[in-house]
Order: C-alpha cells, then structure tokens, then sequence
C-alpha cells in the first residue's frame, strides 16, 4: 500500500491545474534529506516554519501601530495569518499548490525586525548593512533557526519568501499569489485597525475606490480575491480597473495613515531604541546569546548585532533598551 505522501502527491496531478507547482518537482533542500511517510515536502516545510522560534515571536512584534494597548490590533503574527487566509483561498480556486502557497505565506515575515518598518529603516541606518526584512527571513530559515542549523526548507519555499514584497517576481505562481495576498491583507487590516484607532473613518476612503472595490474591508477583501481568480493561473494578477482602484486605495493608505502625525508619532524615537541597541552591544557582544556571539565570531560583529536585533519583539526591544540607559534605584 502507497504512504499517504505518495497519494497526496498522486492526487496533486490528478487535480491541480497544468501551472501547479508540484511537489514532485521540487528542486528540494540544499541538504538532501529522506521523505517523510506522511507529508510532501512543502507540508513538511509549513510544519517547520510553525514551530519555528522565530514564528512565535511575531505575536509580539508589530505591524502598523507600535506597542497598541487593544488586544484588537494587528500584529506581524495575525497579519501572517491573513495573508495565509487569503494566499490559500485564491490557490485552492485557482487549483494551485496550496500547501506551497501557506507555507510561503507563514514564512514570508519571519525576519520581521521589532516596530515594523520603521524597525527596518532604522537598522538598515545603524547596521551599515543593505538590510531587507525578506533577505532577513530567508537568512532566519538558512541560517538562524535551529541553533544555527536553519530548517532546510524546499528552494521554492525560499525563493517564495526572498520574493514576496519587492523586485523580481516569485519563480511559482504559488509565490505570486503570495506577493499578491500579502498587499491585500495589509492594505486592508491596515484601514481597519486605523478606523478603530480614530486616525481614519469608512467615509474618508473616496466615494469611487468604495463604490469599486467594496464599503467594508471584507467586502473589498472579497472583491480583490475575486479579481486574482478571475485572473487565472497562468498569469497571477488582477485585470486593469481593479489594479487601478487597489493602487488608490494604497495611496490613500500611505497618505492619511503610514505618514499621518498621530499614527506614527512614537516611530521617532524608534531610531534612538535601536541605534542604543546597537551601540550598546558593539561594546558588550558577549551580553548576546551564545549563538549569536558565534556568528560574530564567523560573520563579523556587525552582522552578528543585525540578525540579535531583528529577531527581539517590541518589548524585549525596549526592556532591554531601558535596562541599559535607564539608572536603577540603588537599595540596601
């Protein structure tokens, strides 16, 4: 009797469209490794990515307001969720690769830096380093994870993840519905969590782009969604007067919220916490883990700093920020 991978497998030829990425095509690991019973090779990678360390850390860092005080606020983690939410439901109905498609999606931010963007930005200016949240998860996966070992996930997984956000497209169009689910769900949770923040309200998004895409952000969720199935598979995207009215919603976005005054007003003093961070650890490197001490040791302190920082949560960040400026009561 065939293992149950070998079935999955088997039916994935049966079912998915000719454009499916399947897994046994996989260009596979950098390490050769022996199949699993079970689960095909992008199952075995979501898995990985799950119970990863540094997945469980995203509950904790930020996607658009720093440090929120609801517990209804969107963090890199239930981001992460959503795209992963949307990226399957458009690959089941395309009858693309869903497991390849979750497992990019679960992977895509877990190199995230604490603070969101404004984290980036200010360690890609205090670093010295090119640094680039999407080159930072794939590093995660290669190199962090694990002691140092990486999860030695699938290439496509890996190519999916390095090419989520910017730049040249994903080689599967499992990646480019990724790409894609990714700007659905920030672009939309984004307004959500601005309209429950009081920065924005429903009726400040024009008349036109509502009455386009939708009056609610599950309505324009469902409309965006539609449009990419609608597409089809063999070329991942969305026709020309969706695209249209989904790139004025962005720019509603960016200029009302990302650079509104009273939603970003505490991203200034994010360069100050990480450029204390790191100032502090060039002087002290071995207040770094171990590991991290090792890969200092082989990559250079620089790097060594980058990858410790980008991996704290927000408020690891700044407990150990006010550790280290701020003077302690002296007791007796």
């Amino acid at each position: 009797m065939d293992c149950a991978r070998k079935i999955t497998e088997e039916n994935e030829k049966k079912f998915l469209c000719s454009a499916a990425t399947l897994c046994v095509n996989s260009k596979g690991r950098k390490h050769p490794e022996e199949e699993c019973p079970l689960r095909t090779c992008f199952q075995r990678d979501r898995d990985r990515i799950i119970h990863s360390k540094a997945f469980r850390r995203l509950k904790h860092k930020t996607q658009v307001f720093l440090s929120p005080e609801s517990d209804h606020y969107r963090t890199r983690l239930t981001h992460t969720l959503e795209v992963a939410q949307i990226a399957r439901t458009i690959a089941r109905a395309l009858r693309l690769n869903e497991d390849l498609t979750e497992a990019i999606s679960l992977g895509h931010d877990l190199g995230h830096t604490p603070f969101g963007h404004a984290g980036e930005r200010a360690l890609r200016q205090v670093s010295g380093l090119d640094f680039t949240h999407y080159e930072q998860s794939v590093r995660v996966c290669e190199r962090l994870e694990k002691g140092g070992e990486g999860l030695n996930l699938t290439a496509e997984v890996l190519d999916g993840i390095l090419r989520h956000t910017t730049g040249e497209e994903a080689a599967t169009p499992e990646g480019r519905i990724v790409r894609l689910a990714d700007r659905v769900a920030y672009i939309n949770h984004d307004i959500d969590d601005a309209i429950r923040a009081g920065v924005i309200s429903e009726t400040d998004i024009p008349a036109d782009i509502r009455d386009a895409l939708g009056h609610s952000k599950s309505a324009r969720i469902g409309t965006l969604v539609t449009a990419v199935v609608d597409h089809g598979a063999e070329k991942i995207g969305m026709d020309r007067d969706t695209a249209y009215f989904f790139d004025r919603l962005h720019e509603f976005l960016f200029e009302r919220v990302y650079t509104n005054p009273t939603a970003k007003s505490e991203e200034t003093k994010v360069l100050g916490i990480v450029e204390g961070l790191f100032a502090y650890y060039l002087q002290n490197p071995g207040r770094m883990t171990p590991e991290y001490q090792t890969i200092a040791a082989r990559e250079g302190l620089h790097r060594a700093i980058t990858d410790y920082i980008a991996g704290m949560t927000d408020h690891y960040a700044i407990t150990t920020y006010s550790d280290i400026t701020i003077p302690k009561a002296w007791s007796i």
